[in-house]
């Protein structure tokens, strides 16, 4: 029996306001709002291809970064190939991010959403 067709839709983030988030993310990477609804949003690339979205958790928890002992930590993030570094990050900052004290590599940022998920992007040289 061969490997079944996959397609990988969406990577899904918990949010403790679906909507809020995907309204951030929206005016970040200017991706059009798919799905609508209070407990799950969709936003999809203009061009196809898999998309962002948004599930209401409760009981959700700010992670930690970098990772504590004792605190929620990340379980993922997003990697976002940009121009230049420093219009990125203004335009996230403006957006509602926060940039992360912790910055590992010096060609990379890290930055935070609204709630806390971080994501990083980068220049690919």
């Amino acid at each position: 029996m061969g490997r079944p067709t996959m397609t990988m839709a969406a990577t899904v983030l918990d949010a403790p306001d679906p909507r809020a988030l995907a309204r951030f993310y929206h005016q970040l990477l200017g991706w059009p709002v798919v799905d609508d609804d209070p407990a799950w949003v969709t936003l999809r690339p203009p061009g196809g291809g898999p998309g962002l979205s948004f599930q209401l958790e409760e009981l959700y928890e700010r992670p930690a970064w970098p990772a504590e002992r004792e605190r929620q930590q990340m379980m993922l993030h997003l990697d976002i190939e940009v121009e230049d570094l420093d219009a990125a990050v203004a335009h996230a900052l403006a957006a509602g991010a926060s940039l992360a004290e912790f910055q590992p590599q010096e060609h990379v940022r890290v930055v935070l959403d609204p709630v806390g998920h971080p994501f990083c992007f980068f220049v690919n040289d």
